[in-house]
């Protein structure tokens, strides 16, 4: 019998697993990112692929994206690194593989990958299964957010240094958090040592989306809904500025999925690009 104390990660969680690994296996190179290893956390079923929501067509803006903005904060990951930064830290970690793909990286810092305690259990045993293990330089951070938990608190007790920079990540959350909530994130985070760098994703409000792309946002906030995990917001990026800048941050700036495109798809004859989420970059 499953431990009690393990809970298999929430479907978000899989489907962006599942979605790296189909952009390695279903969309030709480059590949922006490279992660299979997330299905091998997962194990699925043989079918899988056959999924409604893994779609090859369907789903290739949300596969672009997440593909980018992983490429696009683990770059900044590294960029920070050559600089002294030391800290690394993922809000909502769900299946994120960065230590165990880069850990040429991830070995010269402290990440600390933030999520519920049911399913880091489920995770911790999966990398041992595995043959991954836990180093010491990654720190689970369980937080019981429906028991009141603060993230900031549980942090502090597993060696994470206030007094020194840190990146802070948080891809895919938002849209499920109220703007109260996303604004006391973001006071917390400016709060941190000067230099540190948040990298925040959102999602923009459905007239802003290119329309090709509507039917696929309108379908993944009616599933959103049917799983008890509604979407609650969508911000524009003036938005998402003002907010950051009132939380107390001295620099603002938002990435768009164009400029995402650019770096990462440009050239690509498959017509493979990011749908309309963005990314918020912002400097305590």
């Amino acid at each position: 019998m499953q431990d009690e104390r393990t809970v298999a990660p929430d479907s978000t969680a899989v489907r962006v697993a599942l979605w790296r690994a189909m952009h390695v296996q279903v969309d030709p190179p480059p590949h922006v990112l490279d992660d299979e290893i997330g299905l091998k956390l997962v194990a699925p079923d043989d079918g899988w692929r056959h999924r409604p929501d893994m779609d090859p067509h369907g789903t290739r803006f949300f596969r672009a994206s997440v593909v980018a903005r992983a490429r696009f904060i683990e770059d900044l990951v590294v960029e920070e690194a050559g600089r002294g930064v030391s800290q690394y830290v993922i809000l909502g970690a769900g299946l994120d593989t960065f230590a165990q793909r880069r850990p040429e990286i991830a070995s010269t810092v402290r990440v600390f990958e933030v999520d519920q305690p049911g399913t880091q259990a489920w995770k911790g045993q999966r990398l041992i299964e595995l043959g991954f293990g836990i180093p010491e330089w990654l720190r689970f951070v369980s937080v019981d957010f429906e028991a009141g938990d603060s993230w900031w608190e549980r942090l502090k007790t597993v060696g994470f240094d206030a007094g020194q920079p840190a990146v802070v990540a948080s891809t895919g959350v938002s849209m499920y958090l109220t703007k109260a909530a996303i604004a006391a994130t973001l006071r917390q985070v400016a709060a941190l040592a000067p230099g540190s760098t948040l990298a925040m994703t959102f999602i923009l409000p459905l007239e802003l989306a290119e329309p090709e792309e509507r039917p696929g946002y309108e379908a993944a906030a009616r599933g959103a809904r049917a799983s008890g995990t509604p979407f609650l917001n969508s911000f524009t990026p003036p938005e998402m500025l003002a907010l950051a800048h009132e939380a107390g941050f001295r620099e603002v700036w938002q990435v768009p999925a164009a400029t995402l495109a650019q770096r990462y798809f440009a050239g690509r004859t498959d017509g493979l690009r990011p749908g309309s989420e963005a990314l918020l970059v912002a400097i305590a």
